[in-house]
């Protein structure tokens, strides 16, 4: 797929004028698609869908010829990303824009809960740690602000400054009346005009194919929209904060288990084998081939002895002197292959940022470690590194909400608000004990009165401040004994 979108945005680069021909090559922006990369996300995908054909396509030999089957898998991709995604975003999460008492909150607070944003948000986060990245990209529809989510196989950054992408193509495909249609949705930038410009294909097969009218899909759809007084990019690309090893000069992320392939493939091998253990290692009676069912062949006419196919039981042989029928029974390695599927899986866990344990197998599934997380663990680590990413992408996905809006005229805002991500810890130790912690570290003096509440009930600066002056006002006349732990105010 992705050497056809390459493709694609060569030929549309060339067609935008970006690219003006080789004698200007050096006054125009720099492209840098890595072929690996792609591929490499065609291979994320497929496994975490839980069929890659390289690897679950068997073929092995019998006594009747070449034979081929799909090796089993215990889906660790989906296991992985499924996970890591639980513990970075949940619905125990909570963004405040402000004090929440201010218009941009109010606004934002519909937009999300129109466009079912936690939940969404929480499933695509899902295919950001498995896929390597995702954009989300608000529009107007009917007089309304919508959410766009965007996989990271859908999306082909064109410039970026760092690791912020400025440029790129939005790439959609749709069936009709028997033909394939690409829509390219280009975001550029012109000096401080920002650019919107779509173009549609139309194929019979695999190619992109010719340019076509918008008016097919799209009649309403504008080909050239021109933006002025943006500050930034309308989309906000996601990744998962994982350093790219593939491509090291790409904005783009990798996925979380981008370099535990060779860990994942024992693993499913080992799973695969296990299956088996208990298919080929069932118990089988050997008996006579003079006991078993003859059977004619039509051409020769000549009479043969199978034993019959549809008893999986039976086994035939001639014996020398056409014994007894005799009773076999292989021992299962049960043990064994649990054993090895664990240690495979702490491995794993390891590779994609979890602590050793996390995953654990039982001969039946595979179980998900659900107690509390130490700050110390590599879990803990690891779900406050991502979460560094993410909240920084929420509020600048924030901001486009609130620039589409004003440029539609749906919201006209007022200043520009602090914008806060409070993630669920809960995982990591109880609210009981948080509190304790906050306590310690104010009689210690290591941690200021603000920030122990804003720690504590999830608020903002300015909330904390107002909680503060409420204290104040209660304990005013408050007796010395009474004065809590913050120390506010109770007179003697």
């Amino acid at each position: 797929m992705f050497r056809r979108l390459i493709n694609a945005v060569k030929g549309g680069l060339y067609r935008l004028g970006i690219i003006k021909g080789i004698e200007k090559i050096s006054s125009h922006k720099k492209i840098s698609i890595n072929q690996e990369l792609y591929n490499n996300i065609d291979i994320w995908k497929a496994l975490y869908k839980g069929y890659y054909s390289e690897w679950h396509d068997i073929e092995y030999q019998t006594i009747s010829g070449k034979k081929s089957r799909k090796m089993d898998t215990l889906m660790m991709a989906k296991t992985a990303a499924a996970e890591m995604a639980s513990l970075v975003f949940n619905e125990k999460c909570a963004i405040s824009i402000g004090d929440g008492k201010n218009k941009t909150s109010e606004f934002i607070e519909e937009v999300f809960k129109k466009n079912k944003f936690y939940k969404k948000f929480q499933d695509h986060l899902e295919y950001d740690f498995a896929l390597g990245g995702m954009v989300i990209k608000p529009y107007v529809k009917e007089g309304k602000i919508m959410l766009s989510f965007v996989s990271a196989d859908c999306f082909v950054p064109i410039s970026w400054h760092n690791d912020t992408i400025t440029e790129g193509v939005f790439v959609s495909e749709y069936k009709k009346d028997n033909k394939k249609y690409t829509h390219l949705e280009w975001h550029t930038w012109e000096g401080n005009t920002y650019y919107i410009t779509n173009e549609l294909y139309e194929s019979n097969g695999n190619e992109l194919g010719v340019k076509v009218s918008l008016s097919i899909l799209f009649p309403d759809l504008q080909e050239i929209v021109a933006i002025n007084n943006l500050k930034k990019s309308l989309f906000t690309y996601f990744k998962p904060n994982t350093a790219n090893n593939i491509d090291i000069q790409s904005p783009l992320g990798i996925s979380i288990y981008a370099n535990a392939l060779d860990t994942m493939k024992a693993i499913d091998t080992a799973f695969d084998s296990f299956h088996r253990e208990f298919r080929l290692g069932k118990k089988r009676i050997i008996v006579p081939s003079n006991m078993v069912k003859t059977v004619i062949d039509p051409q020769t006419q000549e009479v043969h002895r199978y034993f019959d196919d549809t008893d999986e039981t039976y086994e035939a042989m001639k014996f020398p002197d056409e014994g007894e029928p005799k009773d076999i029974n292989v021992e299962l390695r049960v043990d064994e292959h649990i054993s090895g599927i664990n240690a495979l899986l702490n491995l794993f866990a390891m590779q994609t940022g979890f602590s050793a344990g996390t995953f654990s197998f039982d001969g039946q599934s595979v179980k998900t470690a659900t107690e509390v997380i130490s700050e110390n663990s590599k879990t803990f680590k690891s779900k406050k590194s991502h979460e560094t990413i993410i909240e920084e992408g929420l509020q600048e996905l924030i901001q486009s909400i609130v620039d589409v809006a004003k440029l539609y005229g749906l919201f006209k805002g007022d200043k520009e608000q602090e914008v806060t991500v409070t993630f669920d810890d809960s995982i990591v130790e109880d609210n009981a004990a948080e509190q304790t912690r906050q306590i310690q570290l104010v009689n210690n003096k290591l941690q200021s009165k603000k920030r122990a509440i804003m720690e504590i009930h999830g608020m903002t600066d300015k909330e904390a401040l107002e909680l503060i002056n409420e204290i104040n006002e209660e304990n005013k006349t408050a007796n010395a004994e009474d004065i809590d732990f913050f120390g506010t105010g109770g007179s003697k």
